[in-house]
């Protein structure tokens, strides 16, 4: 009797730590030419969870030799203020990027937030025009968590001219962009969702699934095509607290050819995608 042998693991933290190796490379380089690359988050309000992700990516940004602005307001800071200092780093040259975390107390629109972000400073990939210019494949950036998830599948070897990728999930921020960036690789692709009937024969004809809904076990190994490269871009918690992905790890990765763990997967990309955002956006004003 023969086993299926397991799923190769993608070590997000391994390829996120190559990654910002060759940020920090290319940014030292870029200082000693006179443009240190400069990013700017903004933290409106007391949120916990804000502070935790703010606190990373100030020191992914330090580690990898990034000049970093941290300003933090109190809940009470009025949305014109607000957009009156995007407004003041958008003018200033020491600044490549951008960053407002998200969520933001209720009497700020985030919607004009993000949209007051100069698009050559939206390391975000969150405003419409950064959305058209993924759509349309003009210059722009792209949505960190998706660029991360490429970067991942990327990592396998896979050829993806011609083949089918499943993305589950439809949001702004990680569903379609995640479509997009397929699509511009030449992948046939499908977007699966809520309406969705018969998940499972949509996922069972993919080489590449990409699961992003934020709730555990949207793929099971049932679901999954023999050898398929499986990223779970979930972050949920099982009945132990322990963080968890939209994949049931354990089965799919007896079946999958190589899957993403949650914690340790999709997570370290997507700040290390951010660093890279901001990277180029300081090569562009450079005129590279």
């Amino acid at each position: 009797m023969t086993t299926n042998p397991s799923a190769q693991p993608i070590d997000g933290v391994a390829l996120s730590q190559q990654l910002r190796a060759e940020v920090a490379r290319a940014a030292a380089a870029l200082t000693k030419r006179g443009v240190r690359p400069g990013l700017a988050v903004i933290l409106v309000g007391e949120d916990p969870a804000s502070q935790v992700y703010v606190r990373n990516k100030v020191k992914a940004c330090q580690e990898a030799g990034l000049h970093s602005v941290f300003e933090k307001y109190d809940a009470t800071l009025t949305e014109s203020e607000l957009l009156a200092r995007i407004e003041a780093l958008n003018a200033d040259s020491a600044i490549h990027g951008i960053l407002v975390q998200m969520p933001l107390p209720g009497h700020i629109d985030p919607h004009r937030v993000i949209e007051t972000i100069s698009t050559t400073k939206d390391v975000d990939g969150f405003s419409t025009l950064s959305a058209g210019e993924l759509m349309t494949g003009a210059p722009g950036f792209n949505p960190c968590t998706p660029y991360g998830c490429m970067k991942l599948i990327e990592s396998t070897g896979i050829d993806l001219r011609g083949k089918n990728a499943v993305v589950i999930g439809r949001s702004n921020t990680v569903g379609k962009p995640m479509a997009v960036m397929l699509l511009q690789k030449s992948a046939t692709v499908t977007i699966c969702h809520s309406a969705t009937q018969d998940l499972k024969s949509h996922t069972l004809r993919a080489d590449v699934v990409v699961a992003a809904v934020g709730r555990r076990n949207v793929l099971t190994a049932d679901m999954v095509k023999p050898g398929a490269v499986v990223i779970d871009v979930g972050m949920n918690r099982n009945e132990e607290g322990r963080l968890c992905g939209d994949v049931d790890f354990a089965g799919v990765r007896q079946v999958a050819g190589f899957i993403t763990p949650v914690p340790g997967g999709v997570g370290p990309m997507t700040i290390t995608m951010l660093l890279v955002n901001t990277l180029e956006a300081a090569q562009r004003a450079a005129g590279l």
